[in-house]
């Protein structure tokens, strides 16, 4: 059985997503605000071997 421990809030940083658009990647961070609700709604999917 694993346990999973978790740091206290101020021993923890942001993690910075980047994602592909467009042919490039770019931070999240740095999308408009509809780009970024955009990014919140997708559907990620795993594909079968």
């Amino acid at each position: 059985m694993s346990q999973c421990n978790t740091l206290p809030t101020e021993q923890r940083q942001r993690c910075e997503v980047w994602t592909r658009v467009m042919g490039y990647h770019r931070p999240v961070s740095a999308f408009n605000p509809g780009k970024q609700s955009e990014h919140r709604e997708r559907q990620h999917f795993s594909e079968p071997r």
